[in-house]
């Protein structure tokens, strides 16, 4: 039975609620869910600071090792929906076993490379298997844990998990390239993937394949793929071909005719890949826009930050990594009380809520001088920041999952985790470009090169605080998720358990 756009939350004498998280394998489901994802969000930062001992160990051009990060992301963000609707239509526990499988060797034979081209590529293999892996991952935590509390636990793990592996990536890619070497920041994979590959097999129920090959959206799914690819390559070199070129005008609007040609050819196909229908839950395409434009203002606040902590300050890749831990903290706790505020309050308030928070947290951020503190200068918009977003997370988390059929859960999951992936991209193309401009003006008027800096990356944080700000408007339009988070139990549990 599949679950209700708005569910009643049962009384004890109609469906008592059976809780998955009071067993110690729906725990360690949790546990093997939550360490995919974290290995998901971490790949996409733990590389920058290991980015010159790459340059100068296997001889990259600057330009050409910009790939070894944005290979990661143009992949990743380009399969998500595909491999959201592929763990929905082939089955959960197989697209994520694959996917760890791909990650896994992708990450294997980056720590092995001793070329530019074998390491770019063996991020835009990453970048797959992190397509595959994350929405089967987050439609398998939908599908397992089914009551309400479990339900609002989980997904506050979740949402914490994924900010802190922005933070975490930035520190343990100090730590092992200052350590082990810069190896080692994908060797890490390996064992934690095994861990997990184990664990999907030992925990979680293979699920029956609802859809045969032959009868699979061949053309949907390459319009689909090949216009997420290039609008993402498109927002990734805007930067530096310029918005205006006609390069970057053709690929905005290529990418605009392949998914056009997708929609057109889902709203006539008998099986499409991404039916249509999951637009009109209520509550999916708001969070979804919600998510993308909270993300384009606050993700790239690590990117300013750490330059300007190794660039103005001169702290060192540890010393940076560090400067992010009340950061993780942050996450954790809000993650955990916003969880428990949807049965009363709901999802809205939350989220509303923690983007005025976290847009006043940058705000505080943009406001860093060039002797600046940590404690007095960047300790108190971080930690501010944190709270913030750690409520955005877990309340658009929850509410883009909320309503949504079983059968349909990765794709759910596949379009949550791309409007994260574009709102990223987008971001960080936007606000490069508000710094780059800045420093230039700043240089002109013949101030130092570290002054000139600094008033980029404060100008770059402040349009930032402006954009999260603008994802609270976004935000009003989010159906207040209280009663679609309260799901009631099924009587047939759906990969809660291996038999």
């Amino acid at each position: 039975m599949s679950a209700q756009p708005y569910p009643v939350t049962a009384t004890p004498d109609e469906a008592p609620e059976t809780s998955a998280l009071s067993s110690r394998r729906g725990v360690a489901i949790l546990l093997l869910l939550s360490i995919v994802q974290f290995m998901d969000i971490l790949d996409a930062s733990i590389l920058n600071i290991a980015l010159p001992s790459i340059k100068n160990d296997l001889g990259f051009s600057q330009q050409s090792l910009q790939w070894v990060v944005n290979g990661y992301i143009l992949t990743y963000g380009g399969f998500l929906l595909l491999g959201g609707r592929m763990a929905d239509l082939l089955g959960r526990r197989l697209v994520l076993v694959t996917g760890l499988v791909v990650f896994a060797s992708s990450s294997l034979l980056g720590g092995l490379a001793h070329t530019s081209s074998l390491l770019i590529g063996a991020r835009f293999a990453q970048g797959l298997g992190a397509a595959m892996m994350s929405p089967a991952a987050l439609s398998t935590l939908t599908s397992t844990f089914r009551s309400t509390r479990d339900r609002n636990t989980a997904l506050g793990v979740w949402a914490a998990v994924s900010g802190i592996g922005g933070a975490a990536g930035v520190l343990f890619g100090g730590l092992l390239t200052e350590g082990p070497g810069w190896r080692w920041v994908l060797f890490i994979n390996v064992p934690f993937s095994a861990l997990a590959f184990l664990g999907a097999f030992l925990l979680l129920k293979k699920d029956r394949v609802s859809a045969r090959l032959a009868n699979f959206d061949a053309l949907g799914a390459v319009l689909v793929t090949g216009g997420m690819l290039l609008l993402v390559y498109t927002l990734v070199k805007a930067p530096d071909v310029g918005w205006g070129a006609s390069r970057t005008i053709a690929g905005f609007a290529g990418s605009a005719a392949l998914l056009a040609g997708f929609v057109f050819n889902e709203l006539r196909v008998r099986n499409p890949l991404v039916p249509m229908t999951i637009l009109r839950v209520k509550g999916v395409v708001a969070a979804d826009a919600t998510q993308l434009v909270a993300i384009a203002g606050f993700l790239p606040m690590f990117f300013f930050l750490t330059l300007y902590m190794q660039t103005v300050l001169g702290y060192s890749p540890i010393q940076t990594g560090l400067a992010y831990l009340p950061l993780t903290g942050g996450f954790i706790i809000a993650a955990g009380i916003s969880s428990q505020l949807f049965a009363r309050i709901g999802t809205k308030p939350v989220v509303v809520l923690g983007t005025v928070i976290s847009a006043a947290g940058l705000y505080l951020l943009s406001r860093v001088p060039v002797d600046g503190s940590y404690v007095s200068d960047l300790l108190p918009g971080i930690l501010v920041v944190s709270i913030g977003m750690g409520g955005v997370f877990t309340g658009l988390t929850t509410a883009a999952n909320a309503g949504v059929d079983q059968d349909k859960a990765g794709l759910a999951a596949g379009l949550l985790n791309t409007g994260q992936q574009l709102g990223a991209a987008l971001g960080l193309a936007i606000l490069s470009a508000v710094a780059t401009a800045q420093t230039k003006s700043v240089l002109s008027a013949g101030d130092g090169l570290a002054q000139a800096a600094t008033h980029g990356y404060q100008r770059a944080l402040l349009v930032g605080a402006f954009i999260v700000l603008a994802a609270t408007a976004v935000a009003l339009f989010t159906p207040n998720s209280r009663q679609n988070t309260a799901a009631v139990v099924e009587e047939e549990p759906a990969l809660e358990l291996a038999a």
